[in-house]
C-alpha cells in the first residue's frame, strides 16, 4: 500500500509539473510548425460583406460556434480542478469542443475524479472528451475503468494520446508499446463513442494514420512539432545529468505531417485536427486551408488561464475570432468551408 501511496503521488506531481513547465518558453521547439513557410494569397475583390463572415465550423457532426478545439493538457491532481473549471465554463459559453488531461491518475486513484468531473458540471451541454495513453490500453481496458472514464465527465468521445517520445525521456517511463494498436481497435469496439487519437507534439504519418483508420478511429489529431516540445518537459524535470537534449527537437512539424495526411483523404472519409504549434488565427486558417477539419492548441490556453483566469482565456479568444474573420474577409470567403489550397502559397525562398 505504501508503494501504492508513492506511486500516485508521483504521478499526480508529474502531471502539475507539466503544467507549470508548458507554460514557459524554455519548452517549445525551435523548429517551426510549419506555417510561417506559406502566406496568403491576398484578394483584392472580396466580394463579401464582413458581417456576414461565419467562423463556424463541424466535428464528427456536430456544429460549433469557431474551428479550434482545446487540447487536452490539466488534469490528475488536486490544484488542476479549477483550471478545468474555467476551460469547460468557457467552452460552454463560447460553444468550443474541449478534452481534459489524461485520466490515468483518477483511474488509478478515483479521489481524483473531482478534477475532471467539474467540467461536466460546469459545461452541462458542451463536447467534451476523455483521455488516456495508447500505453494503458495494453491488454484491454477493464470495463469498470472505461466506465469511469466516460461517466465521470459524460464523454461525447474519447482521445487516446501517443507520447512514444515523451515516455522514453522519463526515468520512470514506459518502455512497451506493444500493443497499442490492438488496444486501441478494442476500444473502438467497446467505448460506444468515437475515438479521437492524437499525438503529444511529435506528429502522426500518413503510415501510422492509415493503420489507425483500419481499426476505426474516426478522428486524426496530427499534433507535430512546433509547439511544445514533451523531450523538453521532461528534461526540465531532471537533472543535467540525467536529461537527454539531443532529443528535444525530435518530431515532424505539424504542417509536414498535414501535408502527407493530406492525400489519405481522397481515399478514406475521416476528419483530421491540426495542433502543434497552433498560437494564432493565422495558423488555424493556413491549416483548414491545408485540408484540416479543425485546429487545436493548449499551450496558449493554459497560459492565459493561469495568468489572467476566464478574462484572461476570453480576450485570447475574441482576439482570434477578429483575426479569423478579417482573414476570411481578405480572402474572399464567407464561411470556412471555402478554405482551400488555393488560398495559400509557398514563401519564395531566397
Amino acid at each position: 500500500m505504501e508503494f501504492r501511496t508513492s506511486f500516485m503521488t508521483d504521478i499526480q506531481q508529474r502531471k502539475k509539473d507539466h503544467v507549470e513547465l508548458t507554460v514557459t518558453d524554455g519548452t517549445q521547439y525551435n523548429q517551426s510548425s510549419g506555417f510561417d513557410r506559406y502566406r496568403f494569397v491576398h484578394t483584392s475583390l472580396p466580394e463579401i460583406n464582413m458581417e456576414n463572415v461565419s467562423t463556424s465550423a463541424s466535428l464528427l457532426g456536430r456544429d460549433f460556434a469557431f474551428p479550434l478545439f482545446i487540447s487536452s493538457m490539466t488534469g490528475g491532481y488536486a490544484d488542476a480542478g479549477p483550471v478545468n473549471a474555467v476551460i469547460a465554463e468557457f467552452c460552454e459559453a463560447q460553444n468550443l469542443p474541449f478534452g481534459v488531461g489524461s485520466q490515468r491518475a483518477m483511474l488509478e486513484d478515483p479521489s481524483l475524479t473531482n478534477t475532471f468531473s467539474v467540467v461536466r458540471r460546469k459545461a452541462p451541454n458542451a463536447f467534451i472528451c476523455s483521455n488516456i495513453g495508447g500505453v494503458q490500453l495494453i491488454g484491454g481496458l477493464a470495463q469498470d475503468s472505461l466506465k469511469l472514464l466516460t461517466d465521470s465527465i459524460e464523454a461525447n468521445a474519447i482521445i487516446v494520446h501517443l507520447n512514444p517520445l515523451q515516455e522514453l525521456m522519463q526515468p520512470e517511463g514506459d518502455r512497451n508499446f506493444a500493443g497499442v494498436l490492438n488496444g486501441i481497435e478494442q476500444l473502438v469496439k467497446d467505448s460506444g463513442v468515437p475515438i479521437i487519437v492524437k499525438e503529444t507534439g511529435a506528429g502522426i504519418s500518413k503510415y501510422d494514420a492509415k493503420r489507425l483508420l483500419n481499426v476505426g478511429v474516426s478522428v486524426i489529431d496530427v499534433a507535430g512539432a512546433g509547439g511544445t516540445s514533451w523531450a523538453k518537459v521532461e528534461n526540465f524535470r531532471q537533472s543535467n545529468a540525467k536529461a537527454r537534449h539531443e532529443f528535444d527537437e525530435w518530431g515532424t512539424s505539424t504542417v509536414d505531417c498535414l501535408n502527407d495526411i493530406a492525400t489519405l483523404q481522397w481515399e478514406r472519409s475521416f476528419e483530421v485536427i491540426a495542433s502543434g504549434g497552433i498560437r494564432s488565427s493565422f495558423d488555424i486558417v493556413k491549416s483548414l486551408c491545408l485540408g484540416a477539419s479543425f485546429a487545436a492548441t493548449a499551450q496558449p490556453i493554459i497560459k492565459a488561464v493561469v495568468n489572467d483566469g476566464y478574462k484572461g482565456l476570453e480576450e485570447l479568444f475574441l482576439n482570434w475570432k477578429k483575426d479569423l474573420i478579417t482573414i476570411l474577409t481578405l480572402l474572399g470567403c464567407i464561411d470556412i468551408s471555402e478554405l482551400n489550397p488555393s488560398h495559400i502559397q509557398k514563401k519564395t525562398e531566397l
